[in-house]
């Protein structure tokens, strides 16, 4: 799979791909190489990443690196390329994917495969998540190259496919097939983190150290079906709205976690007087809830932090309009804190809708249960050297990326990709949104 995916980028994966750019041009021109990187579709699926792969690794060695192509499939290709050290420090990891997600239905400004810079943003699907981030680690490598910096561990550089769709074509793949590609590597830099963040009138910068865990389910409700003409009352569409209008009203019971319970002492820290008081009152479940309510939009972006949560996002009942179903099935996003099971979620799902809800675990991807944070504090000391005036915190992720298969080798991600962000730019809201940019 290896040679066959090194052909097929190196006949056909580079044609036109340059553009009439050097590489030397885009070394240069940092702006320029994002916007290069935009300009190919990786919409996942299909994903198709290959010729955005042949373009990085044509970049690296023409400087010199040498690349490797690991693939499951020739279309789907990862990279992974080293930057030798003294062997004094244990190797850092840099990883990060360049497929995206559809801009199916979505109204763009500009066109979304176009990476045009407009004002003082570039625009397109991938600005934020996560070419912007690819680009940074690129320019990285290729300075430390060129000016051959004196590196005390090795620099292990892997671009990989299909994050967006579960990574089985790409980092799940590396992890499970080649884990001595990352030998010796205890810490990472990855999504999604280090750019500035605003909580009243003091800028923070939140280090990802730890994310939730992915679980998928299924809800089934059963009930008397029939023909159209006949209506049934008490039927699996009106179980069917009882157990979604309890999903809308209520939260699932209220988990403070050892990452969140650090992430919120830091912001407490930072901000003082009566906001830090509210915030540490989040720490106490009694209290959890109701200042969530009286923060509003912030609270919005903390609650899932010290909640398990489930977004109903797939149905299926009757296939012909004039028959009633007897089955309806939902489809739950099921979001686990972590350190919590699948059967910390039945458990607590089963309390709220009662057992009239068939629950079923359909897919489960467990997330790091640890932090080490012993490289956090350096991190910190490179964003405060470049802003003073900001907070460095920890930050859990209410998502998920794939540092979850990284753990599985004992490496801990920090989502790293430092930015002083306006201070009404929301970073998180625009990652899969349509008009999706980032500030040159």
């Amino acid at each position: 799979m290896i040679i066959d995916t090194l052909l097929y980028i190196r006949r056909g994966g580079l044609k036109g791909v340059l553009l009439g750019n050097s590489y030397d041009t885009y070394y240069q021109q940092p702006v320029e190489l994002l916007r290069r990187l935009i300009q190919f579709d990786t919409t996942n699926p299909p994903g198709d990443e290959c010729d955005c792969i042949g373009f990085i690794s044509g970049l690296l060695e023409e400087h010199g690196i040498e690349t490797r192509i690991f693939a499951r499939t020739p279309e789907r290709p990862n990279l992974v390329a080293r930057l030798p050290g003294t062997g004094e420090s244990s190797p850092l990891l840099l990883y990060g994917h360049v497929d995206v997600v559809t801009v199916e239905n979505q109204k763009w400004t500009y066109p979304p495969f176009e990476g045009r810079q407009v004002g003082e943003y570039i625009w397109g699907r991938g600005a934020i998540d996560m070419k912007g981030c690819v680009s940074m680690m690129l320019l990285a490598m290729l300075r430390a190259r060129i000016d051959k910096t004196n590196l005390p561990g090795d620099v292990i550089l892997a671009v990989v496919s299909d994050e967006e769709a579960g990574g089985i074509f790409g980092a799940r793949f590396l992890v499970e097939e080649f884990p001595d590609l990352f030998r010796g590597v205890r810490y990472a830099l990855g999504e999604f983190g280090g750019f500035s963040m605003q909580f009243g009138s003091q800028r923070f910068y939140p280090i990802q150290v730890s994310e939730k865990q992915m679980c998928w389910m299924q809800a089934t409700v059963r009930g008397p079906g029939g023909h159209g003409s006949m209506p049934v009352r008490g039927g699996a569409m009106q179980r069917l709205s009882c157990m979604l209008d309890q999903l809308d009203r209520k939260t699932l019971p209220v988990h403070i976690t050892p990452a969140v319970e650090l992430m919120f002492s830091a912001i407490a820290d930072g901000m003082g007087g009566v906001p830090a008081t509210l915030v540490r009152q989040l720490l106490k479940p009694a209290l959890t809830d109701p200042i969530l309510a009286i923060l509003g939009e912030k609270g919005r972006l903390f609650s899932p932090l010290l909640h398990n949560t489930v977004s109903p996002t797939m149905l299926q009942a009757s296939d012909k309009v004039n028959v009633i179903p007897s089955q309806v099935t939902v489809g739950l996003d099921g979001r686990l804190l972590p350190g919590l099971s699948p059967d910390d979620m039945l458990s607590e799902l089963r309390a709220l809708l009662g057992e009239q809800v068939e629950l079923e675990i359909l897919y489960y991807d467990c997330g790091p249960e640890k932090i080490d944070m012993g490289f956090f504090d350096s991190l910190a000391g490179i964003l405060k050297q470049a802003d003073p005036s900001g907070i460095p915190i920890p930050y859990v992720l209410s998502g998920v990326t794939d540092a979850r298969f990284f753990c599985q080798l004992g490496i801990q991600t920090y989502g790293f990709t430092p930015m002083q962000l306006p201070a009404d730019f929301k970073f998180s809201e625009a990652a899969h949104a349509a008009d999706h940019r980032i500030p040159v």
